[in-house]
């Protein structure tokens, strides 16, 4: 039952002559050696904590990632966070550019009014970054011939 407390946990340096954490040590010293004392937590091994606060960080990652708008390309590539964390990915610049469909393709040109022409070379639409994984593959197998 919480009485309108902030409860907030900080570092202090031990024993620096600080009011609070001088009550707090003898407070704790007397607990400690006081027997009749129940125990009033379960002894969880700190591996356990980590996994369950990583769990409940990627839940909540996740949600948000669900939910924003922004980021469309990205998550075409990768829906689920924990899917994308468990990639081995060299991201270099080229690659971070496609995936944020930021690639630098005659789509993206040509909607910032740069070149007046999407299509392309192929022939076969616009180059957008899935035409040019996905679609122009004749076209480049043509093209080395």
């Amino acid at each position: 039952m919480t009485r309108g407390w902030k409860i907030a946990l900080g570092w202090v340096k031990a024993h620096a002559g600080n009011w609070g954490n001088e009550v707090v040590d003898k407070l704790a010293k007397k607990a400690a050696i006081n027997k009749t004392i129940p125990e009033s937590y379960s002894k969880i091994p700190k591996s356990v904590t980590i996994n369950e606060i990583e769990e409940e960080s990627l839940r909540k990652w996740q949600k948000i990632w669900t939910q924003i708008t922004k980021g469309k390309t990205t998550k075409e590539y990768f829906p689920e966070v924990t899917e994308r964390l468990t990639m081995k990915l060299h991201l270099t610049q080229n690659l971070r550019a496609i995936l944020s469909g930021h690639g630098k393709s005659k789509e993206y040109l040509h909607h910032y009014k740069i070149i007046g022409d999407p299509t392309c070379p192929c022939g076969e639409g616009a180059q957008t970054t899935e035409h040019v994984i996905y679609g122009a593959r004749d076209y480049l197998k043509r093209e080395k011939e």
